[in-house]
């Protein structure tokens, strides 16, 4: 097993004793009751018959198909301008069935996008120029290039899985690519988020649909794709208000309104158990929302699943950042059905099913990976072998996180006082200087405003807190700080994440104490504290241990 494909240290020598074991969940004694009977998995509201088309017989063939993109010089020169704009192109089929006028952009994030020249992700729409014409009943489809992913199985896998999950998710299968007379080679073809695709997995098809965008989350005005819904974004609001609402009650009830909680338990656990670093729950990043029109209620739908199962150890029960995923996580009861329901997808993952699955993908792709040398040949196995590890090692990790439950509030001493150390920093201008320095031989965290003037800087720390009062205090200086008028806060202080202040420090000061009240009214709440510099110019030095008090 290559170690080395993990991003943080595993230990697996229990792990793999715990494959035997049947899914199962902590009692309220805090013992395992290995006996407990699952409700079957809910298929979410969907056409009562759902149309059998061209595109079943595509994605369930096998075939591989050798797509040629025909692209006139005046056209590609519109896409090395400006890549996220459709021009138009030729598509050949298997050197038989041509398509005309297909619209055609690049796409890719930071990670996976590569210009024209190179080897270039595509979105197609077969549609936008000459109405009615689909490519195997498939009104837009993606080629992506999968240089994030060396197996080309990823994508694939995880919206098999997903799909098995009930989780509504674009169908996948591969092709190879020319451009002109470029050969591009072996790409992962990839249905896309349209009309087409909503009739297929929802009653009602005609909702607003919307692109989460890159690194989004729903607390600004995300594209809307498609849908006859309203156009002022009063759906999105309204969730994100649900969410952000102070008082628990009030939230909770809300938040029922504007999503359905049920499917959503279904994405977070689906990502999460597949490792979905770069997706909404972890990520804020590759998924869609589309609004159903009979309730109006919110579906989340994965997406950019090519960097999968990367960590074996990745955590299934932390409390999420993102505005949805921490909302649902805090509330005991949908939690404990989000606990039921890792338990009830976990046979998904028995590391045999998915390697069966993974064999015949790589038997059907076989003549065409030969096709590109040994050298290719060998690599793609190996990469296949060491994605069947991580998956292997994946499922034994998720019974013992299960086993092991939630994570359980910060500890205090008998006085109330809890220590915190270890910040992170985080900064929202590109320039600001957020920085650990030692100094005279101790450690200080630092952050200096820029050349542009405009500095959003922090050091943070998340903890676990039960329901209470509570105050924290760090030590800090300034130095040559022109505060800056902002909503959350002014110069240099303290506060928690989603918090307003008003303690400030500006101008040149000596090390002060710095505090921050506030209260936790959930049960148990994961509270991120910031000690932050929003400044034109100037410096704040921070004591990396700041203490956290529990009033009564």
């Amino acid at each position: 097993m290559n170690l080395r494909l993990f991003p943080r240290p595993i230990l697996f020598a229990c792990c793999f004793c715990l494959l035997l074991l049947p899914a199962c969940r902590k009692s309220a004694t805090g013992t395992v009751d290995s006996t407990v009977e699952l409700d079957p998995i809910v298929e979410p509201d969907a056409p009562a018959t759902p149309p059998r088309d061209a595109s079943e017989d595509f994605f369930e063939n096998g075939v591989i198909p050798q797509l040629k993109i025909e692209l006139k010089e005046s056209q590609a020169k519109k896409l090395r301008e400006d890549a996220r704009h459709y021009a138009k192109c030729k598509l050949i089929e298997n050197g038989e069935t041509t398509y005309a006028d297909v619209a055609i952009k690049l796409k890719g994030a930071a990670g996976s996008f590569r210009e024209l020249d190179d080897k270039p992700a595509f979105t197609l729409n077969m549609n936008k120029h000459v109405k009615g014409q689909t490519f195997h009943d498939i009104d837009k489809f993606h080629l992506n290039n999968s240089v994030q992913d060396e197996s080309y199985l990823c994508e694939w896998l995880c919206s098999d899985l997903s799909r098995d999950a009930k989780v509504p998710t674009p169908r996948a299968t591969h092709a190879r690519v020319w451009l002109n007379d470029r050969d591009l080679g072996l790409y992962v073809l990839k249905e896309g988020f349209d009309a087409t695709f909503l009739k297929r997995h929802f009653a009602d098809g005609t909702g607003n649909l919307y692109d989460g965008g890159f690194v989004q989350d729903i607390d600004v005005d995300l594209e809307k794709d498609c849908g006859k819904g309203p156009d002022d974004h009063s759906d999105l609001r309204s969730l994100k208000d649900a969410c952000l609402e102070p008082d628990p009650e009030k939230r909770w009830s809300t938040i029922e309104e504007h999503l359905d909680v049920d499917a959503f338990l279904s994405f977070m656990a689906i990502e999460l158990m597949t490792a979905h670093w770069d997706g909404y729950t972890q990520n804020k990043n590759n998924y869609r929302i589309y609004f159903e029109p009979a309730n109006s209620k919110a579906r989340f739908l994965p997406h950019g699943m090519d960097q999968m199962f990367g960590d074996p150890g990745f955590p299934i029960l932390e409390y999420p950042e993102t505005i949805v995923a921490n909302a649902v996580m805090h509330h005991p009861e949908w939690r404990k059905r989000y606990r039921k329901r890792v338990a009830e997808l976990l046979p998904l993952f028995e590391p045999q099913r998915l390697h069966e699955k993974l064999d015949k993908v790589v038997a059907r792709l076989q003549p065409v990976i030969k096709e590109f040398g040994d050298e290719f040949a060998n690599a793609h196995a190996d990469r296949v072998r060491e994605l069947k590890e991580r998956i292997a090692a994946r499922e034994p990790n998720l019974r013992e996180q299960l086993q092991n439950g939630d994570p359980t509030p910060q500890e205090f001493s008998a006085e109330g006082i809890a220590e915190i150390a270890d910040w992170f920093p985080a900064q929202e201008t590109d320039d600001t200087k957020v920085e650990e320095l030692e100094i005279d031989g101790q450690k200080r965290y630092s952050i200096q405003v820029g050349e542009s003037g405009q500095c959003v800087g922090s050091w943070r720390r998340k903890v676990l807190l039960a329901k209470g009062r509570y105050c924290i205090e760090a030590r800090c200086r300034t130095e040559g700080v022109v505060a800056r008028e902002d909503e959350s806060g002014t110069g240099a202080g303290l506060r928690i994440s989603g918090g307003k202040r008003d303690n400030k420090l500006a101008g040149d000061s000596e090390w002060k104490t710095v505090a921050y009240e506030f209260e936790v009214l959930e049960d148990v709440r994961d509270i991120t504290l910031v000690a932050e510099l929003r400044a034109a110019a100037g410096r704040m030095w921070l004591e990396p241990v700041a203490r956290l008090m529990k009033r009564e």
